[in-house]
């Protein structure tokens, strides 16, 4: 592993869990000014437009034929489905940090799909610590489910998007070219996303200084940063692995909503965000090799005598130059 794969490794998990969680204090103040859809719009052709040109400048390599399909039915279902609903379900009144927590349960989704699709090996302790993540989010939202009923339904969509997304991708296009196969996902959710916004939204943006300043976090730093940061994970770890990492967005989602929004948790929410810390604790920890025996193979982790590089879905190198993956 190089110095730099080894920093990757290290700090992208953190930066990711940060970057992540600010984009739903940024999407209450977004949808507060302007209809969710059209935020999702703008979010998405603004994005999408400067990942397409550093993909241009940095000469990445675009997916083509068959590849360029599979990039766009993951980006529909990541970007279009996942925000397109998360944020309605925000403007029907459903707290960004409520929203987050319903969007934890990914992780417990992504194992019951990652195991037979995938074929990654979920350990014991893996599954326990999906339990209790998965526990810690339902305690969590359980006062909150008779509150707004439309906007529950609207962010379990959300959900299904984003976690049916990630096995997709992780499937299908593991080893896509980051910043090309971003902008592709953003700008194959945006048409789609605006004819919505026609037809369904009567209304325009209510306030402009705070649209603006909802738009350029979300753009450049949400949109590019943090999906940058997520395929990069997606190509060096398994799905269980990366989504594990959704456990910990709502504890940190309800910190910056209360030092931001003045958002105050009750005890139940803040027993539930416990929880999912100790459950992706659990998920996360690695099995120790005994002495002269090769270590149990964890999810995703290639078998004894295969190595990484034999998987069909990373065997492939990219075409493109080393800053650009």
């Amino acid at each position: 592993m190089t110095v730099e794969g080894g920093a990757l490794r290290r700090f992208a998990p953190t930066a990711f869990v940060l970057l992540w969680s600010s984009a739903f204090v940024a999407a209450v103040i977004g949808v507060g000014a302007a209809p969710p859809l059209l935020l999702t719009f703008a979010r998405f052709a603004g994005a999408g437009g400067l990942l397409a040109l550093i993909a241009v400048l940095t000469r990445a390599r675009w997916p083509r034929g068959r590849q360029l399909g599979h990039v766009a039915v993951s980006g529909l279902l990541i970007q279009a489905v996942q925000f397109g609903t998360m944020y309605t379900a925000m403007a029907k009144g459903l707290p960004g940090g409520v929203v987050a927590l319903v969007q934890g349960l990914n992780p417990a989704l992504i194992a019951l799909l990652a195991a037979p699709l995938l074929g990654e090996r979920i350990r014991r302790l893996q599954w326990w610590g999906f339990g209790i993540g998965t526990a810690g989010v339902l305690l969590a939202v359980s006062d909150r489910w008779s509150f707004a009923p439309a906007a529950v339904i609207f962010a379990v969509f959300g959900l299904l998007g984003l976690s049916v997304g990630t096995i997709y991708q992780k499937r299908f296009v593991a080893d896509m070219n980051v910043f090309a196969g971003t902008a592709v996902q953003f700008l194959a959710g945006a048409p789609l996303v605006g004819l919505a916004s026609l037809l369904t939204e009567h209304t325009g943006v209510t306030d402009w200084p705070s649209f603006g300043a909802a738009l350029a976090w979300i753009v450049v730093v949400n949109s590019i940063g943090t999906f940058v940061l997520l395929n990069l994970m997606m190509r060096t770890g398994t799905a269980s692995q990366v989504g594990a990492l959704f456990f910990l967005t709502p504890a940190v989602t309800a910190v910056m909503s209360w030092l931001l929004l003045g958002a105050v948790l009750t005890r139940l929410e803040l027993v539930g965000l416990a929880l999912g810390g100790l459950g992706v604790l659990l998920v996360s920890v690695r099995p120790r090799a005994r002495p002269g025996r090769p270590g149990p193979v964890s999810a995703g982790e290639p078998p004894a005598g295969r190595s990484a590089s034999s998987r069909p879905a990373e065997a492939a190198p990219s075409a493109s130059p080393p800053p650009a993956r």
